[in-house]
């Protein structure tokens, strides 16, 4: 879906890309994510939120907490591999989540 709106041109948001309301903690402490975010000396929420933008999916994080703030804003120092792009793309479940 995501590829065939960027081809009309439409930017595409991602509202709750850590997860939101109950999913956070899975998404978080996922295996292949957390073994992509040791390899870079980043959290998770960082792979996640660096994986959305290099898909070209411009991300809305929301936190209350200043350095969960701040930790969401270093995400320019990295970049992700292919491999570990598709690696996440591969853990899709199909499930869409907080559809308004």
């Amino acid at each position: 879906m995501i590829p065939y709106i960027q081809d009309l041109g439409i930017v595409v948001q991602g509202w709750y890309p850590l997860g939101g309301r109950g999913y956070t903690a899975e998404l978080l402490g996922n295996g292949v994510i957390t073994e992509i975010a040791q390899a870079h000396g980043k959290s998770s929420a960082q792979v996640i939120l660096r994986w959305n933008l290099q898909k070209g999916v411009v991300v809305i994080p929301g936190s209350s907490n200043p350095d969960h703030i701040k930790e969401n804003t270093e995400l320019f120092d990295f970049e992700l591999t292919e491999e570990e792009m598709d690696r996440i793309h591969g853990l899709d479940r199909n499930e869409k989540h907080d559809w308004y």
